[in-house]
């Protein structure tokens, strides 16, 4: 249920505050504010990520018909680096098909940025710095925890995450009415997150967790090593995840190949498969070396103002919109 409209126009005016100290974060830094398309040719290939689709009626020349909403602005800020631009950033909307209620709107608020030079691990240092900024609007702090993915599941399931077999991850999960049809080893592995490593974080926290199984680099490079691992982190305010970063992938062939390897996945499951993004693919060799990060604003919005329901941060919720 949401909230009735003064506890709205609250979560408004510390948006607006919110908005400027994000800005000016970034421009003491020299990390410059950009725009970049809504509307793509290209969409997510993640099989667990639905966008949305429209078609153009406009003039047959002036490209494609079939547009995506973006779920994201990563693909266009990497263009940008790529032709030279510099640090940069994009504070606007992105659209997900799926769920709305009280911890989902279809419609949200994504800050997304690219350091160059920095790795995951120095990128993931500013971003909860960031984090820490936002929190002292409301005379707030938060003590920062850093694990590795593979320390995290060791300490708190005994489990090494990059080793163990399918029957050892499923063990703790076996009072859970979840069946296994369909399931890969990286499911189980989110669902250990889900349902028993996130619970257990601190309330009051930041919780940095880094270097994730190699299956699951998304844009990320993959470390070589035994085992290899995907050099990103996700960054957890609380409970809730709040952040996802990437030391950048710089290989088109590698990148295409995972891309497809998403289609495969979708055809799989009977989804439709997406476009690749062929305009990133013709650069992404040129990429400087460089991390990024996407954060999500209306969950860091609930957590300053302790909502539990994302429509209480919201102008109007996907229902009444």
């Amino acid at each position: 249920m949401a909230a009735d409209p003064p506890v709205r126009h609250e979560a408004l005016r510390l948006r607006a505050r919110l908005n400027a100290l994000l800005r000016d974060f970034f421009a003491e830094r020299g990390v410059v504010e950009v725009e970049t398309p809504i509307l793509s040719r290209a969409g997510n290939t993640e099989p667990n990520i639905e966008g949305f689709s429209t078609v153009f009626g406009g003039p047959v020349d002036a490209g494609a018909r079939t547009r995506f909403l973006r779920t994201s602005p990563e693909h266009a800020l990497k263009r940008l680096l790529a032709s030279g631009f510099g640090d940069c950033y994009e504070l606007g909307r992105v659209f997900r098909n799926g769920e709305a209620g009280s911890s989902h709107n279809p419609e949200f608020t994504m800050l997304e940025w690219y350091r160059i030079g920095f790795d995951h691990r120095r990128l993931m240092l500013e971003c909860a710095q960031l984090v820490r900024f936002a929190l002292a609007l409301v005379q707030r702090d938060a003590a920062v925890t850093t694990t590795s993915y593979r320390g995290w599941f060791r300490d708190a399931l005994q489990l090494d995450p990059l080793e163990a077999d399918v029957a050892a991850l499923r063990e703790p999960l076996r009072d859970y009415s979840i069946s296994s049809d369909g399931l890969t080893r990286d499911d189980w592995l989110d669902l250990l997150v889900t349902h028993w490593l996130q619970p257990a974080l601190p309330g009051d926290a930041i919780t940095i967790v880094y270097d994730f199984p190699a299956t699951q680099c998304s844009l990320a490079r993959v470390r070589p090593g035994h085992p290899p691992v995907a050099e990103r982190f996700e960054l957890y305010l609380g409970r809730h995840e709040l952040a996802n970063g990437y030391h950048e992938l710089n290989d088109a062939a590698e990148q295409r190949a995972r891309f497809e390897r998403d289609n495969l996945r979708r055809r799989e499951r009977g989804q439709p498969e997406v476009p690749i993004d062929e305009g990133l693919l013709a650069v992404l060799d040129h990429l400087p070396e460089c991390a990024g990060v996407a954060l999500g604003v209306d969950r860091l919005l609930m957590h300053l103002l302790g909502a539990d329901d994302i429509r209480d941060v919201l102008a109007f919720p996907f229902a009444q919109a």
